[in-house]
């Protein structure tokens, strides 16, 4: 089976007047993400992993080493059209996205730019719309939605283009929670009941949870891939590089330090109540 994402010694700098020596912003990555799969991917703020997600669809390309999206080279131009129709690129902030002044109209912006028929637009745009649960609101204007309303017809753009993969690059960081709830039950459906591809860039710990994989990324480099289970039960590395753990995971941590017999790969709050249970 062929790999949907695949980086060979990936290098990436981006070039800065007067500066002699090259500063790589990624350095040496080798990572794989196979076709299905939910892979988060987390680091603080300057650790490269925004410049990372737009390596995998072409919008920045490698200053060495190679990335192949579904066995396609991105640095071979006449791939570019295919690449961009395989993978889809959601970001922060869905007001970027937007381009259309009636949602539906919005939707149908990237297929009509394709060529496609009209008819099959319109089938892609009823079908997307209603995959993110915003077919009732085709007809309304995007400016009136709330923040987690955009951001899922900002999805349903990209799953119009029928992609094989959809790179979501922090969509959740400018939501209140009722909005980041939305768009993670999204992201889940396209992952569950879609099969699709997912790679998701994010600050939020609860969110990385929820992935089959986390990449722990610091420095332009890749330092923990594996399962969140056990990502996450190492609470003192990840402080080390300034980030959170799930809360329940650093309550179970630190009952844990204080000589409490718990488990330290607690992830949910059922599963902290399930430990706390068979003390009691």
């Amino acid at each position: 089976m062929n790999s949907m994402i695949k980086t060979e010694h990936l290098q990436f700098a981006y070039h800065t007047e007067g500066e002699e020596a090259i500063k790589f912003v990624l350095d040496d990555i080798d990572i794989t993400v196979s076709p299905g799969e939910f892979v988060a991917v987390l680091g603080h703020n300057g650790c490269g992993k925004s410049t990372l997600a737009k390596q995998f669809n072409g919008l920045l390309l490698p200053t060495g080493g190679t990335v192949y999206i579904d066995a396609m080279d991105t640095k071979q131009e006449e791939n570019y059209w295919d690449i961009r129709k395989a993978v889809g690129m959601v970001f922060q902030n869905p007001d970027n996205q937007i381009v259309a002044t009636v949602v539906e109209e919005d939707v149908a912006f990237a297929p009509e730019n394709l060529g496609i028929p009209s008819q099959e637009i319109k089938k892609r745009v009823d079908e997307s719309l209603k995959t993110v649960g915003m077919y009732e609101l085709r007809h309304h204007a995007p400016h009136l939605l709330s923040g987690g309303q955009k951001q899922r017809v900002a999805i349903a753009g990209a799953i119009a283009m029928n992609p094989k993969c959809i790179v979501f690059d922090e969509p959740t960081a400018m939501l209140d929670p009722k909005g980041r709830k939305e768009v993670i039950e999204t992201i889940l459906k396209l992952k569950n009941e879609k099969k699709m591809t997912v790679v998701l860039i994010t600050h939020y710990m609860d969110e990385a949870v929820q992935a089959d994989r986390v990449i722990v990324m610091d420095r332009g480099k890749v330092l923990r891939d594996d399962t969140p289970r056990n990502i996450f039960q190492e609470v003192r590395f990840l402080k080390g590089l300034g980030l959170d753990v799930p809360q329940v995971t650093e309550l179970c941590y630190l009952l844990s330090k204080a000589g409490i017999p718990l488990r330290h790969d607690v992830l949910t709050v059922e599963e902290c109540a399930e430990e706390l249970m068979k003390l009691l």
